[in-house]
């Protein structure tokens, strides 16, 4: 034998003990289209993930990071367990009542083969439209408990898709931000990234990254390193090392979501996250309903030209309570004035309530009893602003004398933090909440993650970027409103401060903190309370700037459930038309970017026989005139089309109900 082939043959062993030592375990999707392959080698554990066989994620590492060692090389498996769920869930609040949770799993035990000998299961679901994975730590000898300085789950994508994201500058903040449409290759490195964030790949591929059932743990970002995405958790206050610390097992990681489909709208369908999360854990949810609110912070507080002074008083709370009784609103927000909230603060700062903060302590010129009394009498109910701090302080307190009072729910503020204790109090948040019977919706808020199914007490989050910006700033605009739908509303419910019905064209738009402007037309502003899933519609503006105005009509009626729904039409960032079911009604809404264009709306989503259709769209000088529509009323049926001509920064809405 030649030196030369002796040296061939050397490198084909070499090859073949390489392969022979690479463990491949994979679970499929019910229809086999959609693949997640775990590779486990003595050095490494990485998974891919491949869809329609195009490789999407590829060697992207698993592991984490011990205060006792590190986890992730030298693993031996266990047995592999698998099952195929299909089962259909109920929905209390959300953007279907029923849905579908369908998925291959399997649960692979992951043990070091010297000590401390640790075992972590990894758990898989495959999709139809999505993967998922997280962590359980079962109960086991010797370890029951740990302190993680990093979890070391990577996302190395395939190619060189576009992505849309946004950049955060640090993990105390507010979630709030610009998107970024860029090549993956060009993303920032080394700078912190909201989740979620998706793709677009080759073949019209689209992928969602974020994650679902986020409790007793740390929210997840994603860093850009030389090798891809990194997970990056939110650290524990004030030091950047401890991420998470949990005293006993049994424990779970939250999952972490791939949303895949061939048209960016199966993104904004899927019900991958709610089926990731626990069922509903309150018994009794007959009181639990979408309500429609006013919330006067947004406008100022305004009040007509009258014989009192607007303000945390009774009359300004009157003027709002008539308002809503008038036009069948749920509730009125109440927040405070100015700087000063309702309740007793030393600090005098919505942002930083003083230490002697008392939220069961009503400002002594705001009558608190006579106001919730009046608005009981009128059919309206009350809904709270409240500094998240105060409220943990006093929580079983606060929420026996707001159900006392007759309080709705709460808006929960300033939390701008997903740390592990963060996250913790969220829950115990929507825990006593629901004792009390009392809806939630947090601000300032990190994104949600589908426990609206597990407590469907948590109507709405911010944690997005909205129309409160319109009173400071010029960011907000329609190129950015079409960014959302494919980012923040992937993971769930989104409070946007909608309602701005004094629209001025972008070249004519100006900064005012009182009686803001928006700069879309109005049928865009309608359309977003169908585009966004929402279980708590705000009604942000003035009772002078809606009644008798063109389109009040579908704030005031939309609903803020839905049984069904669809998206027909959509392109990446730049349009979308979302059909939602409510009984027997559809309601359309599409939204647009500053492009002209005109969109053919096939209405084969509705059922047989005839329906009455009210159609609004942008008026033909609603480039000129924002606050100018169309509406016109058809009869339609399922093979029916609807030209939906949409103006610069506009967009249009249907209410197609059953003849």
């Amino acid at each position: 034998m030649t030196i030369k082939k002796f040296y061939i043959l050397c490198a084909a062993l070499f090859c073949f003990m390489a392969v022979s030592a690479q463990q491949n375990i994979s679970v499929s999707s019910p229809d086999g289209k959609l693949k997640f392959l775990l590779k486990i080698t003595p050095e490494t554990v990485s998974y891919e993930v491949n869809y329609k066989k195009q490789l999407l994620v590829e060697n992207s590492l698993l592991g984490f990071s011990f205060d006792n060692g590190e986890f992730g090389s030298n693993l031996k498996t266990g047995k592999v367990r698998r099952k195929s769920i299909d089962e259909t869930y109920e929905l209390v609040v959300g953007k279907v009542s029923s849905a579908r949770n369908h998925c291959n799993e399997m649960i692979v035990p992951l043990q070091e083969k010297e000590a401390p000998g640790r075992l972590i299961n990894l758990v898989v679901r495959a999709f139809n439209d999505g993967v998922a994975f997280r962590y359980e730590f079962p109960e086991q000898e010797g370890w029951n408990s740990y302190v993680m300085y990093d979890e070391k789950t990577q996302f190395r994508l395939n190619g060189n898709p576009m992505a849309l994201l946004m950049y955060l500058p640090g993990y105390i903040n507010t979630h709030e931000g610009v998107y970024t449409h860029t090549e993956y290759d060009k993303i920032a490195k080394k700078r912190l990234i909201e989740m979620p964030v998706t793709l677009e790949f080759d073949n019209g591929i689209y992928m969602s990254i974020t994650e679902a059932a986020v409790r007793d743990y740390a929210g997840m970002y994603l860093v850009k390193e030389k090798d891809g995405f990194a997970g990056k958790l939110s650290p524990r206050l004030g030091q950047e090392k401890i991420k998470v610390e949990i005293n006993e097992f049994p424990h779970r990681t939250p999952w972490r979501v791939l949303s895949v489909a061939d048209r960016v709208g199966g993104l904004l369908e899927t019900n991958i996250l709610t089926s990731l999360n626990e069922p509903c854990k309150i018994e009794d949810t007959s009181w639990i309903k979408p309500c429609r609110t006013t919330f006067t912070w947004w406008n100022g507080n305004v009040v007509p030209d009258s014989t009192f002074s607007p303000g945390n008083n009774f009359e300004t709370n009157k003027y709002y309570i008539d308002f809503a009784a008038r036009n069948g609103l749920d509730a009125h927000g109440i927040y405070g004035y100015a700087e000063t909230p309702w309740y007793y603060d030393d600090n005098f700062n919505f942002g930083w309530a003083g230490p002697n903060a008392d939220i069961t302590r009503p400002i002594p010129c705001l009558n608190m009893p006579r106001i919730v009394e009046y608005a009981k009498s009128k059919g309206v109910g009350i809904h709270l602003w409240v500094h998240w701090r105060p409220l943990y302080d006093k929580l079983e307190e606060a929420f026996a004398l707001y159900e006392k009072w007759g309080v709705k729910g709460l808006m929960v503020d300033f939390l701008d933090r997903d740390d592990q204790e963060m996250i913790r109090i969220q829950e115990e948040i929507l825990q006593a909440a629901a004792r009390h019977r009392l809806f939630i919706q947090f601000h300032g808020s990190s994104k949600p993650s589908g426990l609206t199914r597990t407590y469907p007490n948590e109507f709405t989050r911010e944690g997005t970027l909205n129309y409160e910006v319109c009173k400071w700033d010029t960011l907000v605009n329609a190129d950015h409103d079409i960014s959302v739908p494919f980012t923040r509303l992937l993971a769930g419910p989104t409070d946007y401060h909608l309602g701005g019905f004094r629209a001025l064209p972008r070249s004519e738009f100006k900064i005012q903190y009182v009686n803001p402007y928006v700069m879309s037309t109005r049928c865009h502003m309608m359309a977003m309370y169908v585009v966004l899933e929402n279980h708590l519609t705000s009604l942000c503006d003035t009772p002078m700037a809606y009644e008798g105005q063109p389109g009040f009509e579908v704030l005031r009626t939309v609903p803020g459930t839905w049984d069904e729904m669809h998206v027909p039409l959509a392109e990446f960032n730049k349009y979308v038309t979302v059909a939602r079911r409510n009984g027997t009604d559809w309601w359309v809404g599409a939204l647009n970017d500053g492009t002209a264009r005109t969109l053919n709306l096939k209405l084969d989503f509705l059922g047989e026989g005839e329906y009455r259709a009210e159609v609004y769209t942008d008026a033909p000088d609603a480039e000129r005139n924002p606050n100018h529509l169309s509406k016109e009323i058809r009869t339609v049926t399922r093979k029916d089309k609807i030209e939906l001509p949409l103006a610069v920064d506009g967009g249009a809405v249907l209410r197609i109900s059953k003849l």
